[in-house]
């Protein structure tokens, strides 16, 4: 290994322990690991704590460690913490999303259902409560659950290569939703705010959605037509 290549490697080896040490919002990374998300996560977290003295940590895991559970694995990471603090927790192989805060009164500064909501919009929303909900208290429930910002971008298929690509939109654009909220909430502005992060890929799924459910309604009454027809020509 001549001079050149060891000091290549040397300052390989110093950016990445500075950036491990500098991603503090971005508590763990084991999916992405792309120095763009990582510099975008760092500067709005930073910027949010700065101003509103909460911290909002990122962490995307390829797998819960040792058999836990996705709550117990929050507060072990929790229990770290002194300073107000809220985790967005991600487990790929798990499946699973999750909030959680180190102070149940961090949860007034913004929606947690709202965030994790399987739906992006009310009409969607009032579609699956009409088709799905057993009891009048169920639908009123299910029509009020929608403004998803994370499940519905995660349960778009996507081809192998744009699946980590799909993950770092996902989550981002819960990170951004959580801290815009707390945003309003405390009456502070976030320079740093990247606006509606994944809102036109949002309009693209709700469309898909909406083209579907015509679909099927089309089908319907021709398939109806259909049965009328061959029942009164039998």
């Amino acid at each position: 290994m001549n001079i050149f290549t060891r000091g290549l490697y040397a300052l390989a080896l110093i950016l990445t322990f500075q950036t491990l040490l500098n991603a503090e919002y971005l508590y763990k990374d084991e999916i992405v690991k792309r120095p763009a998300f990582a510099s975008e996560v760092e500067k709005l977290g930073s910027e949010l704590y700065q101003k509103s003295g909460i911290t909002l940590r990122l962490v995307m895991l390829r797998e819960l460690p040792n058999g836990k559970s996705m709550p117990e694995y929050e507060k072990e990471i929790l229990s770290h913490f002194t300073t107000p603090t809220i985790l967005l927790t991600f487990s790929e192989m798990d499946k699973e999303v999750d909030i959680m805060a180190n102070d149940p009164s961090l949860y007034k500064y913004f929606n947690k259902n709202q965030v994790l909501s399987p739906v992006a919009s009310p009409v969607q929303a009032f579609i699956m409560a009409a088709v799905y909900a057993k009891s009048w208290e169920q639908f009123n429930m299910l029509r009020k659950d929608y403004g998803g910002s994370i499940l519905p971008l995660l349960a778009q298929k996507a081809k192998k290569e744009q699946v980590v690509g799909k993950y770092a939109g996902s989550l981002f654009n819960g990170y951004v939703d959580i801290a815009q909220q707390i945003a309003k909430s405390k009456g502070i502005v976030l320079e740093n705010d990247p606006g509606d992060a994944n809102q036109e890929t949002l309009f693209y799924l709700k469309i898909f959605f909406y083209g579907f459910v015509l679909y099927a309604i089309i089908m319907y009454i021709r398939r109806q037509i259909y049965k009328r027809r061959h029942k009164n020509e039998k």
